[in-house]
């Protein structure tokens, strides 16, 4: 009698997506919506969103919550070079000279926080819920600013004020909503050890970790000298190395990876560290994370949220302009350039995404309908952010990209 066939050797039918071929896919995906969207003169960064919209929850419904589960990795590597990046950005002698940068870095966070906050309480929405939505509305995204900034090849003014800005409003973002944590824990009756040292933990063991990396990068620039190739590929392992801390010892990647990147900047006295670039040799991991954050985002609260989605954005907007523009005026940009380094602050999307999971993931049964204003806020300024970004770098005169035939 013959013997059954064993199909075995065959895969599993249908076949799971590996981390590997969802990478490929997100990538390929990402880079053919963000080629459509420069074809129209569109920042690539809104191709990039549009495929993952139109492949997550909002449309084709094809990237599962598992997929993006698997997909998170790769988003958080992208948010410790991004953020890396930023920190390097902000130069401290800079700010010790020009002291108004950093007044209106501190201004336009408070304003931004009590114009939401006000907005939202008159809104009825309850008051700690309110302040933290107010906290989440101080950052703005910066990987859309450093993104749009690259691939306009800008430099300028404008350019390198707003990213300072947006360092500075990210720590003060993280920093407020890590201290609101103990309050919410309180309001839901947590352990006096939760309420406590929750917080604390997050800060100091964050501060620590880039410090300690920051130590790291140090010790081995030095010995393995001044080669870049070699030194790109100690920055990078020494990135995803402290991204990977952050993620098994429940520390923020966000505030780790700045830290790293602001010691890096401005505590290397003997020179040791070359300065690598490293956001532009980053831009596959860009693309995934941006496909994965337009995956996430739920359209359907819209709906849900618009009004007060709407409330929020626009007491967002007027917290940022008129925190920023007295003292941009102050340092002696013209009027003009001042109102545009406001509006470049306009986008939200991978650094509040972020910041509202991980509240929300705590305390599920939050504030339903102040998460889904939240989340309209999010998507919308997701959307216009990097149009308005690329308007106002194009409008200084930053830009060093030629219009397209």
């Amino acid at each position: 009698m013959a013997a059954a066939l064993d199909f075995a050797f065959l895969p599993d039918f249908p076949l799971p997506l590996n981390a590997l071929a969802l990478f490929g896919a997100l990538l390929l995906s990402g880079l053919v919506g963000g080629a459509l969207a420069r074809r129209v003169r569109l920042p690539a960064i809104t191709g990039y969103l549009a495929v993952g919209m139109l492949l997550g929850q909002t449309g084709l419904g094809l990237l599962t919550s598992e997929l993006l589960v698997q997909a998170r990795v790769f988003v958080d590597i992208s948010l410790g070079l991004i953020l890396f990046e930023l920190g390097r950005r902000l130069d401290f002698n800079w700010l010790r000279k020009d002291r108004a940068l950093l007044y209106s870095g501190i201004s336009e966070s408070v304003l931004s926080f009590i114009l939401v906050y006000v907005t939202l309480y008159y809104l009825d929405v309850p008051k700690l819920i309110a302040a933290v939505a107010a906290a989440i509305g101080i950052s703005t995204s910066p990987a859309v600013i450093m993104l749009i900034a690259q691939e306009q090849r800008a430099e300028g003014q404008v350019t390198e004020r707003a990213l300072s800005l947006v360092a500075i409003n990210s720590v003060l973002a993280f920093i407020v909503v890590t201290v609101l944590l103990a309050v919410l824990h309180f309001e839901y009756q947590a352990s006096v050890v939760t309420v406590l040292l929750h917080p604390l933990y997050l800060l100091a063991g964050s501060l620590l970790l880039g410090t300690v990396a920051w130590y790291a990068a140090l010790r081995l620039g030095a010995w393995l000298g001044k080669r870049e190739e070699r030194q790109f590929v100690m920055l990078i392992g020494l990135i995803i190395v402290t991204v990977g801390c952050a993620t098994l010892l429940k520390l923020t990647v966000l505030l780790a990876l700045l830290v790293f990147g602001l010691l890096v900047k401005n505590r290397d006295p003997q020179r040791v560290l070359l300065p690598v670039e490293i956001g532009a040799k980053g831009e596959l991991l860009f693309i995934v994370l941006f496909v994965v954050t337009g995956a996430e985002l739920d359209a359907r609260y819209l709906l849900v949220g618009g009004a007060i989605g709407l409330a929020y954005i626009g007491a967002r907007f007027a917290g940022k302009i008129l925190g920023v523009m007295p003292w941009a005026l102050m340092s002696g940009l013209s009027g003009e350039k001042a109102a545009l380094l406001g509006l470049a602050l306009t986008p939200m999307a991978e650094f509040a995404v972020a910041m509202v999971q991980d509240v929300w993931g705590l305390y599920p049964g939050l504030d339903p309908q102040a998460f889904a204003a939240l989340v309209s806020a999010v998507i919308v300024l997701e959307i216009i952010g990097p149009l308005v970004v690329q308007y106002t770098l194009v409008r200084a005169g930053e830009t060093g990209v030629k219009e397209p035939d």
